[in-house]
């Protein structure tokens, strides 16, 4: 039986039941990237250029540990952090996320340079690295190890989903271009960058995410659970602080 079925219609569900929730974070984010950035490159120096670079790249790895959080929040169907609460929730997996990202990106670009499979293969098995980081809060090599140990028997079924979703996600793309093609080179690739990012980065988390949680139910191994957090709809309910102890002692 395949455990990712379903997976893109639940994604889309879900964005569309939080649309105003994920693309807030989404756009917030982005949005505060850019203006710094461009704040940055107003003297027109190669510095400025740089910083603004890095600003955008800090804010892409914020922004992806930021939306895992979202997803695992409205999981219970409906939002309990504020936009700021779950930017703060993410905080903390900032680095792990920003140095298995980076490494993963060389390690696929590589693959993907010398004989395309190879790529193929790191993508797939690496699918779910950001959600095991923020979500069990795996360190950075860990979280390779822990991301292929859930694919592992299910690859095909990965890779198939992540393809259906880059299909969406390169016709959304395409769309936004042919709209914005009228406006001036610069403000049209700035506000296609932008929106695109918005609307795009929630639907990759949550399917990244539910893939998880799928995988993760199917193979049978629990995840991190904090108190009162919603982890991933399997209907277990937080013990009471006396039957934590309790269950903490045996």
């Amino acid at each position: 039986m395949n455990p990712l079925s379903g997976v893109l219609g639940e994604a889309w569900q879900m964005y569309k039941a939080h649309a105003w929730h994920l693309l807030a974070i989404a756009f917030v984010i982005y949005l505060a990237a850019a203006v710094i950035a461009a704040l940055f490159s107003l003297g027109g120096t190669t510095v400025g250029a740089v910083l603004g670079s890095l600003v955008e790249i800090v804010a892409a790895f914020l922004l992806q540990a930021t939306l895992v959080k979202a997803v695992q929040d409205v999981r219970d169907g409906r939002a309990d952090l504020s936009l700021g609460e779950t930017v703060r929730a993410a905080t903390p997996y900032l680095g792990a996320v920003a140095g298995a990202s980076i490494l993963a990106g060389i390690a696929i670009a590589i693959g993907l340079i010398l004989l395309i499979v190879p790529g193929l293969y790191l993508i797939t098995i690496w699918a779910v690295i950001i959600p095991v980081i923020v979500l069990e809060q795996s360190g950075v090599m860990a979280s390779f190890g822990r991301s292929h140990q859930l694919v592992k028997g299910r690859g095909w079924h990965v890779f198939g989903t992540l393809v259906l979703a880059w299909l969406i996600l390169l016709a959304v793309n395409l769309v936004l271009g042919l709209i914005f093609a009228a406006l001036p080179d610069a403000l049209g690739r700035g506000l296609s960058s932008v929106i695109s990012g918005t609307i795009v980065a929630p639907f990759i988390a949550l399917v990244v995410t539910l893939i998880y949680y799928r995988l993760s139910a199917s193979a049978q191994v629990p995840t991190a659970q904090a108190p009162g957090e919603n982890y991933g709809g399997y209907g277990q309910t937080p013990l009471p602080r006396i039957g934590r102890r309790r269950a903490a002692c045996r």
